[in-house]
């Protein structure tokens, strides 16, 4: 007994592209990934968005945040009040 079948999406072309190669590199077909994420979903009951890497806009800002804070720059003391940090803002 046969007990597959098959569900017709609609997709960006694009996109369909992208997860094909994006499959054809890991070696998996696009159909065992769909259906793995499917099974998951079905498990689960959750979805998660997001990107697995992150944007080279995103590494930028993080490369640069991580140098101000080896060379502190852009970074301001610790306060035990709102009347502290605003006097130390002014101050600057």
């Amino acid at each position: 007994m046969n007990t597959r079948t098959s569900i017709l999406i609609k997709t960006d072309k694009k996109v369909k592209a992208a997860a094909q190669r994006a499959a054809k590199e890991v070696g998996i077909p696009l159909s065992t990934i769909l259906s793995a994420y499917l099974r998951q979903f079905a498990r689960e009951q959750r979805i998660e968005f997001g990107p697995e890497r992150m944007s080279r806009k995103m590494e930028r800002k993080l490369a640069a945040i991580e140098r101000d804070l080896k060379t502190g720059k852009n970074i301001s003391p610790g306060f035990s009040s709102a009347r502290d940090a605003i006097a130390w803002l002014r101050s600057q």
